[in-house]
């Protein structure tokens, strides 16, 4: 052990004294570039932040250009901490190692390690280390550099355009995916960036921003881009409260069994009608069937607006619960399956469960053949999209913490709110937050009474043109 321990000091030392010595370097070109680029998507993933924790933080560049209220910088340089702290008194910065560092009791909502884990001793015990500094919602994002690039990157340092490095630890996404996993560690994505690590004009764009998110192309990125949480964190001393918005619009028939078969769940259960201006008397016989139920528990309210997405908006607003459920009132999706969605968020497994209707077989009539083609097509294109596995974009059960919610809701301005669905909506807003999203596999039922409310052309045309949209905020930033 003591020569183990020896070995990490003399390691530590000689890193220490790397980096200080270039701490009053002018940086190469392609460094100064590459290190922008950097900064514009650490930006976009993180976005505004109230607290970050720097892992290797250098001279603080990337924490200021960050700008959280709360901003800790740790390096292993003294001479770089030094010139952190002069040129950012805003902030704090330490001078430690990032495998032993003590912060106290503090802990963060983003902790950075930004080409850190390459240069590190021992990259399991420095995520094992660092989720002390974690909670449930901390977000930990980091790059590592690919190792097709280590024979570029040595031509560069001996021509002296890129900051010299020492022989560096080189891990795969296999690696990633192992140490994550040992550590303790859910990794919510991964996506690679940089394709061309050099200024010139149209080529970097068109690399950068659209290339590298191509299949073939982006399996020569410069850098790996990963985001993770911590998966053994969840601890709830009560079991969370649970409200359950079903959207009525023409649904009268299915009032009665809806209340009959939706089941208690968590500590207390609400459920909450959102009445979408009917045409038939789905708002009498909602008013009828609740007026002998304890109006705590269940409760009506007309929707403001128009579309299924503001009914929900509607119901979200008023709801009490810690966890927010959606359920069609249509009751294609049986009512039975809500706990498998409880149980994903309450076990801490996933922060975003998502209802599938392509896993089993459908009953006949349950999806017409076109809505089932474009149902696969926006999972492709969302699975792209999102960085996460996404079978099912339209299946009306999505399930989230309000908290969680709240976040999505003050941010929905970034994506624009023309979904009358309210499906990519919390989506692309999940997708935002970095929320960990799992998929719930349930059997597709045909509707009994009434007839559909989606238009598969025109809300098909509506639902691509919003794909395109976000495409443009969410990956070719």
């Amino acid at each position: 052990m003591t020569i183990l321990k020896n070995e990490h000091e003399t390691y530590c030392k000689s890193r220490a004294d790397h980096w200080s010595s270039l701490a009053n370097r002018q940086p190469g070109l392609l460094s100064v570039f590459y290190h922008r680029r950097l900064t514009d998507i650490y930006r976009h993933v993180i976005g505004e932040c109230d607290s970050i924790l720097d892992l290797g933080c250098g001279q603080g560049k990337l924490l200021a250009a960050l700008d959280p209220k709360r901003g800790v910088g740790v390096d292993i340089s003294s001479r770089m901490i030094d010139e952190a702290r002069i040129q950012y008194p805003k902030f704090q910065f330490i001078c430690a190692d990032a495998q032993t560092c003590d912060l106290g009791d503090a802990t963060f909502d983003v902790i950075i390690l930004s080409d850190l884990l390459n240069d590190l001793w021992d990259v399991q015990a420095t995520m094992t280390h660092i989720k002390r500094y974690c909670t449930e919602h901390t977000r930990i994002i980091f790059n590592v550099h690919s190792h097709l690039w280590e024979y570029p990157r040595r031509l560069a340092e001996h021509y002296q355009i890129v900051t010299p490095n020492l022989p560096q630890n080189w891990l795969t996404p296999v690696d990633i995916d192992n140490l994550s996993m040992i550590a303790g560690y859910d990794i919510v994505r991964h996506w690679e960036e940089i394709l061309c690590p050099a200024p010139i004009p149209f080529v970097e764009a068109l690399c950068n921003r659209v290339l590298v998110k191509m299949p073939i192309f982006r399996f020569a990125a410069l850098t790996n881009f990963y985001v993770m949480r911590p998966s053994d964190l969840l601890q709830r001393s009560t079991e969370p409260s649970v409200s359950v918005v079903i959207a009525a619009r023409n649904e009268a028939g299915h009032i009665a069994e809806l209340l009959k078969r939706t089941p208690r769940m968590g500590a207390r259960t609400e459920i909450i009608f959102v009445e979408g201006n009917s045409t038939d008397d789905t708002f009498d016989t909602i008013q009828n069937a609740i007026s002998d139920l304890p109006p705590a528990e269940y409760r009506l309210i007309k929707q403001p607006g128009k579309g299924k997405g503001d009914a929900v908006r509607a119901g979200f607003e008023i709801a009490t619960g810690d966890m927010l459920m959606i359920l069609d009132a249509d009751m294609t999706v049986p009512p039975e399956d809500l706990p498998r969605f409880y149980d994903v968020l309450a076990s801490g497994m996933g922060e975003f469960a998502n209802g599938v209707r392509l896993v089993y077989p459908m009953q006949d009539g349950a999806m017409r053949f076109f809505n089932l083609l474009g149902n696969k097509f926006f999972s492709w294109i969302f699975s792209w999209l999102l960085g996460q596995p996404i079978r099912d974009t339209l299946c009306g059960t999505k399930v989230l913490w309000a908290d969680d919610y709240r976040r999505i809701a003050a941010g929905r301005g970034y994506f624009g709110e023309f979904d009358p669905f309210g499906d990519f909506d919390l989506l692309f807003g999940a997708a935002r937050q970095n929320l960990k999203i799992m998929e719930v596999p349930i059997r597709y039922q045909s509707r009994r009474y009434g007839e559909t409310n989606i238009s598969r052309w025109s809300h098909g045309w509506l639902l691509l043109k919003m794909v395109v949209f976000a495409a443009r905020r969410l990956k070719f930033k």
